[in-house]
């Protein structure tokens, strides 16, 4: 398997973010990721998709959109919209509709920070996503790292402190996004986890302070995206966008969190009687099932069962687990970073039937 790190959910100045496509590009070369996706509000910009180079590096931009109702009061469900192909925000106002349009261009939809707290400090509302009736979107943005923000700052002066030291913010996904995810698996739901970085590079100023909260190049080092291909990227974008969406909707991802270290190499895989698994699939339980997992440097490593934890293991590069029973099986993994314990890792799952 192939290994693209992807950096998406983020703005530009076509909505409310203060760059450039060219800006993201350059920080994402500067970063070391692979691909990035833009996904402006209530706007899909033409003309910026393709290969960006500077010197021996490259990076890949995608255009997607993040769609949602800009007459409802208050504000909520947020979606993220990945090759769709066309222009969608016309449907916002029913998000069961908008789904449905999207799957029927033939595009990925997300659920955009699923939990996004209002932040009084600064006018901030919350955000969050409401309707859950809905059915057949591809996934949800389990870890974004502007609305983890929000929950570090109830004051103007917590926004000042993180603005300078803005490592120091990001800790996990959001408690109840996670126990959201599990509960819809536990449904019996395919729902694939992304992490996006929801990167606007927004400017404080507060009296003689300024700052980027954020830099672009800031978030595209830490929550990404890492997708498996059985190809490596060939530079052909069409070919290329194609197999990071093909991935991306089949759950062949996980989430990285990866300042604390690189998150790159990790694998979660699966060995049935006549099937092998990787992220994303599916196999049956009869005849016993033996699930792997192979970290890129030691850590807290926790295979799920059902959400519920069957195996914790310390200081660890690897876990093995040989079973019988039907479940949904994920990892998460965690290590110390800036003198506390950070989420890491967090895959998706194997289905066992």
């Amino acid at each position: 398997m192939h290994e693209a790190v992807v950096n998406l959910h983020m703005h530009t100045r076509y909505s409310d973010g203060t760059g450039t496509h060219r800006d993201i590009a350059q920080a994402a070369i500067a970063a070391g990721v692979d691909v990035v996706i833009v996904t402006d509000h209530n706007i899909l910009v033409h003309g910026f998709e393709g290969y960006y180079k500077e010197k021996n590096k490259k990076i890949m931009m995608l255009i997607g959109e993040e769609v949602h109702d800009q007459g409802r009061d208050p504000q909520k469900n947020h979606l993220l919209v990945f090759g769709a192909g066309r222009e969608l925000a016309t449907f916002a106002e029913n998000p069961q509709l908008l789904i449905n349009q999207v799957r029927d261009a033939g595009g990925l939809s997300f659920i955009a920070h699923p939990d996004d707290p209002e932040t009084p400090a600064f006018k901030e509302i919350d955000i969050s996503w409401v309707d859950w009736s809905v059915q057949n979107y591809t996934g949800i943005e389990l870890w974004n790292a502007l609305s983890e923000l929000k929950t570090v700052v109830p004051t103007k002066l917590h926004g000042a402190f993180y603005a300078f030291f803005p490592s120091l913010v990001a800790h996990q996904p959001i408690p109840a996004t996670l126990e959201k995810w599990d509960e819809l698996l536990s449904q019996g739901q395919h729902v694939v986890a992304i992490g996006g970085s929801d990167a606007h590079a927004l400017h404080l100023s507060m009296g003689p302070i300024s700052r980027v909260i954020f830099p672009y190049e800031f978030h595209f080092r830490a929550v990404n995206t890492h997708v498996m291909l059985a190809d490596s990227l060939s530079g052909d974008v069409n070919a290329d966008k194609k197999a990071i969406y093909a991935a991306l909707a089949a759950g062949h991802c996980f989430v990285g969190y990866d300042l604390p270290a690189p998150t790159r190499g990790f694998r979660f895989t699966a060995q049935g009687r006549d099937k092998t698994a990787i992220m994303g699939d599916e196999l049956p339980a009869k005849g016993g099932v033996t699930l792997q997992a192979k970290l890129p440097f030691a850590a807290e490593l926790r295979l799920l069962k059902d959400g519920v934890a069957v195996q914790t293991l310390k200081n660890q590069t690897s876990c093995t687990h040989i079973t019988t029973e039907p479940g949904v099986y994920r990892i998460e993994a965690y290590r110390r970073y800036l003198g506390k314990k950070r989420g890491w890792i967090y895959s998706n799952p194997i289905y066992v039937r």
